[in-house]
């Protein structure tokens, strides 16, 4: 069983930067990613990092402002949001797994969610 635990979550106003993390116990050697699902929306994809490599993944909207990046040590996910846009405003989720995708059905595990806002 692998548990993950979000933070760094906020309100900000666009333009402005948020770091979220992601922590995970249990098993270590499993592809990490983030899905957001804004009000009457489905859940997307965002960005992913896989366990054994530096290979990334993004949505294309966030291509350029977002970056992922992971620490194996501390078995911790980082995305680091930056020139954020009021359209980013959702619930980001944190997920993980043995295998990945942009589809949610892709991956096994995941967090329990952190509200981000973002202002005019």
């Amino acid at each position: 069983q692998v548990q993950l635990v979000e933070s760094g979550g906020g309100l900000v106003q666009a333009g402005g930067s948020l770091r979220l993390s992601c922590a995970a116990s249990g098993r270590t050697y499993i592809h990490m990613g983030w899905f957001r699902q804004a009000p009457g929306k489905e859940r997307e994809f965002v960005a992913a990092r896989m366990w054994s490599s530096v290979s990334t993944a993004y949505e294309d909207s966030v291509k350029g402002r977002f970056t992922i990046s992971r620490d194996n040590a501390r078995n911790t996910v980082y995305l680091q949001m930056n020139s954020l846009k009021p359209e980013d405003t959702a619930v980001y989720y944190c997920a993980a797994g043995t295998s990945w995708g942009t589809m949610p059905s892709a991956w096994r595990y995941w967090g329990q969610g952190t509200q981000v806002t973002v202002s005019l």
